[in-house]
């Protein structure tokens, strides 16, 4: 029987969930949360063991349970059930697993909450762990693997772990692969599936289990649903695997260790062993220090670096650890100048270092810090169940039950001797420095075993550290002033109309203004504020395109010391290029909302090039465009389907060719011709009373229209922009085969895409419907079954308006031809299973639709976001839930199918699709065939994508003409 345990959970104020902590009689500790608004019911469990305790050679085998686990159970046999089960009632599910802990967590529609929590329950009672799933579930972690072994993240963290103590846990590879969990293990006369029946046998214990369950259940009923359900998890009564001691010793510090990486860039990574913060979470000692190191306003360690042109970005914080060992990170991201001044930033940030130490710990920052802490947690956006959840159940392992919630969020403690203790830590004589940089390739002599990466290592000194320190420049560096942004007045405005939906709320020749405030829906003292610059000169040719990334990059660079602040202080902005101009977005406490949204508008109407700046933002445009090759190949395909599908958009290699021409005196002449004509458009969402909203934008209007001299000037009907898209030919399937852009990548991918409609309240209803239905079988299909890869996904696509529905596979099994059959196979598979759908199966499926749909926005962002996609479409269906929800509830069985038959069946007449293939490095031969092969009808290969787009129809814009939006 479960025992409610009495204790005060410390929650935030804004908060009206009801919490509860009972202990079931198997000792599994468990975290009820009541919430009755709720749409969606979620439920974690993180169990106490993590890739620490991978047995050796049998590298990943805790990450290999962990997929293992979702396939069935004694109760539920039938393979992917539980993943069925979830799908089909509009939730989804996941897992990971990380040094000490695995964590899986899932969502579902709130009334279904019990046969989901009765499904997952059996994970951790009687899971079936077959020998034919066993099989194909290793080349799934096989295949996860193969799509890291390019990632430089991934490499470097295995770097660093490989350069640790060989006995400690930390120097493992946690993910697995095809070898550790297959080949190794049968040399050794090893069955992997009977070692991983015993690892589960031996380390899955209830008392090492921690269970969140959140419902809109009442607290009792939830008490008994959780006891009902994992009262049979076995309690075997084994502790916790404790791994103490260092993973580093004094012949793993002092040094610098030079990696070669995939990408463009040079990255510079400090890290040093020091004290975990879980000992001292209420002290906050490391948020203290990475708040001070990681500063960007004047007279921070990363203001120095920026003004000598060496750095792009910095951060600092703790990383990896356990209750035993911790390492605290600084990682800088250094421009080419930085990659030769290395040692001056060293000695600099040496130098800020030892201005902490000589400044003592200041009172006044720390309580600055937690009076910031306190205000975010207190009101913190409500996040979705599952999120929730996950993050809930993972801190049950690391802290007491009063701070579950809390964790480690708020520093409420001023103990200066623990900080200086952390402080302390961060010597010369303890530092590991990682330095990444592609020039020093061909200048390695070692090889990381794992992923391969090539590096070297060089002793380092701390008095040769000092040496460095000496010789720095003398830049200016102190501690951080006062945060001017700390917000003081949360007061709730109330608003006297209570609308529904945006209202235009004022109309200009320059302007237009959306406003939408928050009625008492979300209860919370934030804002939304969007600015759409709509600039006709912004996007006419590669170079506009650069020149305007460039310069809305600038924009930021600029504002970042003053700026920062504000970020701290919970106010986030955005400043990006759009097809169509740029866009600010800002979104925080209302209360100095506006002092930073008209600080970024004074920087646009007074925008100058800096030379220096320039060359800088320059050349970090330039690597991300370099390094485009490097992505994953679904990426790259993805990326070719949009720029096949965009009427204007400039293609990398373009981009690529014109940007080393561009200086700052191109630019300088630019910025004032893209601004001398616009239209902006505004949405102000939140707490803001329609006085404010409209005061926004006559400000803005002033700064740029007001005048004598006036910066911008109204632009014509005709000079509107709008994104318009390819209309694709019906009966046609076109295909554009293309080589992966790193030759070294084995992975091909396929972007499997149906074009069916442009906006309309029926057919959307039966897009969604039929992505929804078949999105679990053809994971099923195509990624458990038929193994062809680890990122397989069926999901709907939304282009400015038109419909369709899209597949992604990514694979080093078949080529991308081959995945291309596979997919219609499924489709023909697929179309029999609809027919012979159950009237009761098809109805649920509707209402389950009909419940994600209606399911309510978690936060002012989450509304925001809907209502200004709707307008940036220029559809402006505000009311597009409702409406298709009742074109659902008028959908019957017959006219899903006789969709299917018109738009997606293999062979339709009406069946409009692409397929881009991304040949990767094991497909070159059939590369070949492919571009080299004459193709039958229907089949139509694209060998120009300009050509293509030049020959095709466009779809009409919702914005301006017939559409819903009149300009």
């Amino acid at each position: 029987m479960a025992v409610g345990i009495e204790v005060e959970i410390t929650k935030a104020r804004t908060d009206k969930r009801e919490y509860r902590r009972v202990v079931l009689s198997n000792s599994l500790e468990v975290l009820l949360i009541s919430d009755a608004d709720t749409d969606k019911a979620a439920a974690s469990m993180n169990v106490d063991v993590g890739s620490f305790c991978d047995p050796d050679g049998l590298e990943g085998l805790a990450h290999f349970l962990e997929h293992m686990l979702f396939y069935a159970s004694e109760k539920y046999p039938s393979e992917g059930s539980y993943m069925k089960f979830i799908a089909e009632h509009g939730g989804s599910t996941n897992a990971y697993t990380a040094s000490e802990q695995t964590n899986f967590y899932f969502d579902v529609n709130a009334d279904c909450f019990e046969e989901a929590l009765d499904r997952f329950s059996q994970f951790f009672i009687k899971p079936l762990m077959s020998s034919d799933a066993t099989l194909r579930e290793i080349k799934a972690v096989d295949s996860e693997n193969q799509k890291n072994l390019l990632s430089d993240p991934w490499r470097m963290r295995q770097l660093e772990k490989h350069l640790s103590l060989k006995d400690h846990p930390f120097h493992k590879f946690s993910t697995g692969n095809w070898n550790t969990l297959e080949v190794i293990p049968k040399a050794k006369g090893l069955d992997t599936r009977q070692e991983l029946l015993e690892f589960y046998k031996d380390k899955y214990s209830a008392n090492l289990m921690h269970l969140v369950a959140y419902g809109r259940e009442s607290l009792d009923d939830l008490q008994r649903l959780v006891e009902k359900k994992f009262k049979d998890v076995t309690n075997t009564g084994r502790s916790a695997v404790q791994f103490p001691g260092q993973p580093c010793t004094s012949e793993h510090l002092q040094l610098i260790v030079k990696a070669v990486p995939i990408k463009e860039g040079h990255i510079l990574r400090f890290s040093w062993p020091v004290i975990p913060s879980i000992r001292y979470y209420k002290e906050g000692p490391h948020k203290y220090l990475s708040h001070l190191i990681g500063h960007e306003g004047s007279g921070s360690l990363f203001f120095a670096l920026k003004k000598l042109g060496w750095a792009v970005s910095l951060s600092a914080g703790e990383g990896e650890g356990s209750y035993d060992f911790s390492f605290f990170s600084v990682v800088i991201e250094l421009t080419d100048s930085g990659h030769d001044h290395v040692e001056d930033i060293v000695g600099l940030l040496f130098k800020y270092i030892s201005l902490l130490q000589n400044s003592g710990v200041k009172k006044s920052i720390f309580d600055e810090l937690a009076n910031i802490c306190e205000t975010k947690f207190h009101y913190q956006d409500k996040v979705p169940p599952i999120n929730y959840v996950a993050h809930v159940a993972s801190n049950m392992q690391l802290y007491p039950p009063e701070d579950w919630l809390v964790a480690s969020s708020i520093p409420s403690k001023y103990v200066p001797s623990t900080i200086q203790m952390v402080l302390d830590c961060l010597m010369p004589e303890n530092v590991r420095i990682f330095w990444g940089s592609k020039k020093f390739e061909g200048y390695t002599d070692l090889v990381e075993p794992w992923y391969g990466t090539a590096y070297s290592v060089e002793k380092n000194s701390a008095s040769l550290i000092q040496q460095w320190v000496k010789k720095a420049p003398e830049e200016y560096l102190d501690l951080p002033a006062p945060n001017v942004f700390v917000p003081t007045d949360f007061t709730i405005k109330i608003t006297k109309n209570h609308v529904k939906f945006p209202i235009m709320l004022r109309r200009s020749l320059y302007s237009r203004l959306w406003y939408k405030p928050d009625t008492m829906m979300f209860s919370t003292p934030k804002g939304y504020v969007s600015v759409d610059f709509n600039c006709p000169q912004s996007n006419h040719s590669p170079e506009a395109e650069v020149l305007t990334e460039i310069f809305t990059r600038l924009l930021i660079d600029y504002l970042n010391e003053y700026a920062y602040d504000a970020q701290v202080a919970g106010l986030y902005y955005s400043i990006r290029r759009t097809a169509t101009g740029f866009q600010v977005v800002v979104y925080g406490y209302s209360h100095k909302l506006r002092i930073l949204l008209e600080a970024i508008i004074e920087k646009i109407a007074q925008f100058e090039v800096k030379v220096d700046r320039f060359s800088v933002i320059k050349e970090d445009v330039m690597k991300e465009y370099q390094n485009f090759k490097f992505r994953q190949p679904f990426q790259q395909a993805l990326y070719y389907c949009s720029l096949l599908l965009s009427e204007k958009s400039w293609p990398m290699i373009e981009v690529l060719e014109v940007l080393p021409q561009l200086d700052a005196s191109v630019l300088a002449k630019f910025i004032p011709q893209v601004l001398s004509k616009t239209f902006f458009e505004t949405y102000v969402g939140g707490n803001f009373e329609p006085s404010e909203a409209e005061s926004v934008v006559k400000h803005i209007e002033t700064m740029l229209f007001g005048g004598h001299t006036p910066i911008s000037k109204p632009i014509f009907p005709s000079e509107h922009l709008t994104n318009r898209i390819i209309k694709l030919e019906k009966g046609v399937s076109l295909c554009y085969p293309v080589e992966v852009l790193n030759k070294s990548d084995e992975n091909s991918a396929l972007i499997h895409y149906i074009q069916v409609h442009q906006d309309d309240t029926k057919l959307n209803a039966k897009v969604q419907l039929f992505a929804m239905i078949a999105k679990e079988p053809a994971f099923q299909q195509l990624r458990s079954v038929e193994q062809l890869g680890y990122i397989t996904v069926l999901r709907q696509r939304n282009n400015s308006g038109i419909w369709g529905l899209m597949v992604v596979i990514q694979s080093t099994a078949k080529d991308p031809a081959q995945l291309d059959e596979r997919v219609e196979a499924f489709f023909e598979m697929f179309g029999r299973k609809l027919v012979d759908m159950s009237d009761y199966e098809y109805q649920s499926n509707v209402s389950v639709l009909i419940d994600m749909k209606l399911e309510k926005y978690k936060n002012l962002w989450e509304e925001s976001s809907f209502y200004k996609r709707e307008i940036d479409d220029g559809t402006l269906m505000f009311d597009r839930v409702e409406s298709e929800v009742a074109a659902l509830r008028d959908l019957t069985h017959q006219e899903l199918i006789d969709f299917f038959n018109e738009y997606l069946k293999v062979g339709s007449p009406k069946r409009k699709t692409l397929s881009v293939q991304v040949y990767g490095g094991l497909h070159m031969n059939e590369y070949e065939i492919a571009k080299s092969q004459p193709t039958q009808p229907p089949k139509v290969r694209i060998d120009d994508i300009f050509a293509f787009r030049r020959s095709r129809p466009l779809y009409g814009s919702f914005k301006g003409g017939f559409g819903r939006m009149k300009l």
